[in-house]
């Protein structure tokens, strides 16, 4: 079994043959997939070796104790956070070996096809449709609030195949080749004034059956791996204590004596306590993530992560006073990444909103918390055994 020594002399083998100061960027990165250190708990050949998890840490401080460079996993959070679980989980072996490296690499983009304008928080809804014909899916549709589809290179998308059947059934998971001519894709601006968001229109897109992931009709299932994923990896991330959000209010706080009063001391205290708590939560989240795949906890955690930030940047806002209405930038951009702490108080606060949105609505994470987590009974569903074709749009 690889241990903590074996990665140190595996990471120390890689440096001696790619040093990174005289290595190009992208050739290091393909070297370190290939010695099966970009993400060790994964299978030989696939970017890992089989490894705990927890022992990724001392890959990754041995490389940047040297400089290397790392994969930018901020840009490529999709990819790594979402597509790559599902890919490893229910993909064949080819397409592991043709999908896995450059997403890790980043070399190619992944962005998310699965909410439309009439099925965002009843995602089993969707009215998206694949046709077979012959090998192919003949896929029509739209899908909207989708991050970086205008960067990406591959979407995983989730479409009704038989409109016979319940709606939670009938669906098939796929990979999309975001640059087929049948996908368009135009920007959403939002509140903040970028448009990191994107409404997608598919129009004969055609998809091989060989890019489908899941068997026919069972793509909801497959699909909850990706949103399991998707809110440890909003919810759960790493940071530091005082990281993120927090640390920039009480940054503030201690650089602007002048603007202080006991109400916000209090109230700042609280925050930044249930902020802690918050961050611990999401190491033991991982610790258990590391021992199987995620499950409901993760929705606790993306919910709680939503309104931490909302009344931290509200908390900040009201505390800079005049200063913290005004915003410095509300041009039309089209970002890789959110960027919620190199901006100013304003920008914070408006983005956070959406954090209550993106990656399941805090309406549905709190269901989810109260029947998979707590044992609560389930809210009645009435459309529960009706084809989907017959359901009222």
């Amino acid at each position: 079994m690889t241990d903590a020594a074996e990665l140190r002399r595996r990471t120390r083998e890689l440096l001696a043959a790619h040093p990174p100061a005289a290595t190009d960027r992208l050739d290091f990165l393909r070297a370190r997939f290939d010695a099966g250190l970009a993400w060790v708990h994964y299978p030989q050949g696939l970017g890992g070796l089989g490894a705990t998890r927890s022992l990724q840490a001392v890959v990754d401080a041995e490389l940047a104790a040297e400089g290397a460079p790392d994969n930018d996993p901020r840009r490529i959070g999709i990819g790594l956070g979402m597509a790559a679980p599902t890919i490893l989980q229910y993909g064949t072996e080819e397409q592991r070996r043709r999908l896995l490296r450059p997403l890790w690499t980043g070399e190619e983009v992944w962005c998310q096809l699965f909410s439309e304008p009439g099925a965002g928080s009843d995602l089993a809804a969707l009215g998206t449709r694949a046709v077979r014909d012959g090998e192919d899916w003949v896929v029509n549709g739209q899908k909207v609030w989708t991050s970086s589809a205008h960067l990406a290179r591959w979407a995983i998308l989730i479409a009704r195949t038989d409109p016979d059947v319940p709606k939670h059934r009938g669906i098939t998971y796929f990979v999309c080749d975001m640059t087929d001519p049948g996908v368009e894709v135009r920007p959403l601006r939002q509140i903040t004034g970028e448009a990191e968001f994107n409404e997608v229109f598919l129009t004969d897109v055609r998809i091989p059956d060989s890019r489908r992931l899941g068997e026919i009709g069972d793509g909801w299932r497959v699909a909850q791996t990706t949103l399991n994923n998707e809110r440890v990896a909003i919810g759960g991330t790493p940071i530091p204590r005082e990281g993120g959000m927090i640390g920039k209010a009480a940054a503030t706080w201690r650089e602007r004596p002048e603007l202080r009063t006991h109400d916000l001391h209090q109230r700042l205290l609280g925050l930044w306590v249930e902020a802690e708590v918050a961050r611990l939560t999401g190491v033991r989240l991982r610790q258990q993530l590391a021992a199987g795949q995620p499950g409901p906890e993760g929705a606790g955690m993306k919910l709680n992560f939503a309104r931490l930030n909302q009344e931290i940047s509200g908390l900040e806002v009201e505390l800079l006073g005049e200063e913290g209405l005004l915003y410095d930038d509300w041009t039309m951009r089209r970002p890789e990444l959110v960027d919620f702490t190199g901006r100013d108080a304003g920008y914070r606060y408006l983005r956070s909103k959406g954090n209550s949105i993106e990656g399941g609505t805090s309406e549905v994470l709190l269901n989810i918390v109260a029947e998979r987590v707590l044992g609560l009974p389930a809210e009645p569903r009435t459309d529960k055994d009706v084809a989907w074709k017959d359901l009222a749009r």
